[in-house]
């Protein structure tokens, strides 16, 4: 699917985005395997070289946040360390761009990071080591991705039952603020009270809901996304009442959202996608605000709903009735700001 881009000037900072190599993950699942793997499957191993082309297919690219996703570990560091390997590795791609060989954009400006917050307070030596690793080291995910159906999502991938409240997690967490550390949470939208429930206990620590607050459509849930919508907007409405709270707009194109239901790159075009999608990216912007609320390809997840230009598309045809100002937050200014590159934007 090509399609000429819209509004090529509009400048934007991806506000997710993951580097990977997840060949040897996927080959460990059998076979059938369970859709969010195959779907996975396509996008296995994504460069800079990869992401550096779909960066450079048109839209007004200036920089992007990496977000974590368990790539290039360094095992030589033991277990609670390994992590430093993926933002040094990270680091090293975004010191490329940096040196303006690959054109003005700058990749990996920001750098979300891992660490197991399970640890408690110890967790502080890992994020002292994550910090040391890279200048534009900003934050951890540690995902909290769980529902009770393996058939919506694999049972090896969940996070443990009632993670975030749990006491060796909340230890660890407390140890985000005297770093200026951001956290990105992924969950699923059954869990979004478990959000709201952290955001609650920290009011002063900065959270990021990743992918509009993770709806679901498979296994139990699939053709249930209209009865269930009203309880995801009341759950965002919510969380956008604890000022510490933004939240990203996208993920809508994995496989477990089926929006739209078929993929890999299924072809469909920026007006259905925009029609798709635009119940839940208008509700996540109602409730946060344009200042609250930031744009992200989820790349290469959603590269089995939508190119990286088309899903760019989509997203200037739902933001078609911004102000210029709301525009500048929502595709850049809200990222920069919160992932501390606003210098980028000047």
């Amino acid at each position: 699917m090509t399609e000429a881009i819209l509004e090529p000037g509009l400048p934007i900072v991806d506000a997710h985005h993951h580097l990977w190599d997840l060949r040897p993950l996927l080959a460990a699942f059998p076979e059938p395997r369970h859709p969010f793997i195959e779907a996975l499957v396509d996008a296995s191993y994504y460069t800079f070289d990869q992401f550096h082309a779909d960066a450079g297919s048109g839209h007004n690219i200036l920089a992007s946040v990496f977000v974590e996703c368990g790539a290039f570990y360094d095992p030589s560091r033991g277990e609670a360390l390994k992590v430093v390997g993926e933002v040094e590795f990270v680091n090293g791609v975004a010191a490329q761009g940096a040196s303006g060989l690959y054109g003005d954009w700058r990749p990996c400006a920001a750098i979300v990071g891992h660490a197991d917050l399970s640890l408690g307070s110890s967790v502080g030596a890992v994020l002292d080591a994550l910090q040391a690793a890279s200048p534009r080291f900003r934050g951890i995910r540690h995902q909290g991705a769980r529902v009770a159906d393996p058939e919506a999502y694999p049972e090896a991938l969940m996070a443990p039952e009632g993670l975030f409240a749990s006491a060796g997690f909340r230890a660890g967490f407390a140890e985000l603020g005297g770093r200026d550390l951001t956290f990105d949470a992924w969950v699923f939208e059954p869990q979004l009270g478990e959000v709201l429930d952290l955001a609650r206990a920290f009011p002063d620590q900065p959270i990021v809901l990743d992918h509009c607050g993770g709806p679901l459509a498979l296994g139990g849930f699939r053709g249930t996304l209209g009865e269930r919508f009203e309880g995801w907007r009341a759950a965002i409405q919510a969380l956008a009442a604890c000022p510490n709270v933004t939240v990203k707009l996208g993920g809508l194109g994995m496989a477990q959202v089926q929006l739209p239901d078929r993929g890999p790159a299924a072809g469909v075009g920026s007006e259905e996608l925009a029609r798709l999608w635009r119940p839940y990216i208008e509700s996540c912007i109602e409730a946060f605000g344009p200042i609250r609320a930031m744009f992200e390809s989820n790349y290469p997840p959603d590269r089995w709903g939508a190119s990286y230009p088309v899903l760019w598309n989509a997203f200037k045809r739902i933001a078609a009735g911004a102000s210029t100002e709301e525009k500048h937050a929502l595709f850049a200014g809200t990222a920069a700001r919160v992932y501390g590159i606003a210098h980028l934007l000047a």
